[in-house]
């Protein structure tokens, strides 16, 4: 029971500081390709999904802010991004990126344009389409095989279309607390 409540704690205060620092655990970056001095704000929000069922029997899903919840293990958590241009020309070639909180798994990707990494940031793409190296069940030699959400490192968007000046966009990924 210990390390449950201590598991609850750490990914509430992980979780915690995710939705107040302006980014997830505080290391949301961007890039605006196109601007000096890039006015490209970035906002994250972070909620907790629960499923719940009525008096009657009736199914309804609903997100609470962390601090509203006890965050435990196998919670689902859905991660916001509001990207904002408040200058007054478009953004083009913006790049938000988003760490993977270490309390959590990958589960998916809200937008299909998204790209994910495995390796830390270093390669991108569908993970449908990464690998990864481990070893294999003997320990003896090192193979490749195919990611897995498990294996997801960072999140990307590149927003192949401008932002146009004072528009703001949402992003979201869902992960699972570990």
């Amino acid at each position: 029971m210990k390390s449950n409540l201590a598991t609850s704690a750490r990914v509430l205060a992980l979780v915690t500081l995710m939705s107040t620092t302006g980014g997830f655990a505080g290391q949301a970056w961007a890039q605006a390709q196109n601007q000096a001095a890039p006015s490209v704000t970035l906002r994250s929000d972070v909620k907790i999904e629960r499923t719940e069922r009525d008096a009657s029997g009736n199914v309804t899903t609903k997100l609470f802010t962390p601090k509203d919840v006890a965050v435990v293990p196998g919670d689902n958590i859905v991660f916001t991004l509001l990207v904002n241009n408040a200058t007054a020309q478009p953004a083009i070639g913006f790049k938000a990126t988003n760490p993977m909180p270490s309390a959590v798994s990958f589960a998916s990707v809200t937008e299909d344009w998204a790209d994910v990494s495995v390796d830390g940031g270093k390669n991108w793409g569908k993970l449908a389409n990464l690998k990864v190296k481990a070893n294999d069940p003997t320990g003896t030699a090192v193979v490749e095989r195919a990611a897995t959400p498990a294996d997801v490192t960072h999140v990307r968007w590149v927003f192949t279309d401008a932002i146009a000046p004072g528009a703001t966009r949402t992003v979201s990924y869902r992960g699972v607390v570990k």
